[in-house]
């Protein structure tokens, strides 16, 4: 539920600023930990940007913050030797309504927030490149 809103959001500004449902791919992985394997994959594929969505909320073990750390450096690590921006859209809270209020409730929608930054970074990364490494 939480991820579907996110997602809603991110397809949602990608189409306000003239991306079209046919230049969007979406791939689902089974939980948070898949994100970075699969981004990595995907990276090599040739897209302007990617926009890693998930959902972690914490519980009653640790296994939320060696998930929400994995996740986080997995993704960064992938921003510093891939060509392709790789956007963290991951929303890491204490309970679900947090998670609801972060995915189109009254905090807004990560996922959203998520595409424009994968929008500015693909426009950037393009306009970087352009000199061709001169200095």
């Amino acid at each position: 539920m939480v991820t579907d809103r996110l997602l809603a959001g991110a397809r949602a500004t990608l189409r306000e600023h003239g991306v079209s449902e046919e230049a969007m791919d979406v791939v689902f992985v089974p939980g948070a930990w898949e994100l970075t394997p699969a981004a990595r994959r995907v990276s090599a594929m040739g897209y302007d940007a990617i926009v890693a969505l998930g959902c972690v909320v914490r519980g009653d073990t640790p296994h939320f913050d060696l998930i929400c750390r994995s996740v986080s450096e997995g993704l960064t690590l992938l921003n510093t030797v891939q060509q392709t921006p790789i956007v963290f859209g991951v929303l890491t809270t204490d309970n679900m309504t947090q998670a609801l209020d972060r995915a189109g409730g009254k905090v807004g929608n990560l996922g959203s927030q998520a595409a424009e930054a994968a929008l500015e970074m693909s426009d950037l990364l393009t306009k970087l490149g352009e000199g061709g490494g001169e200095g």
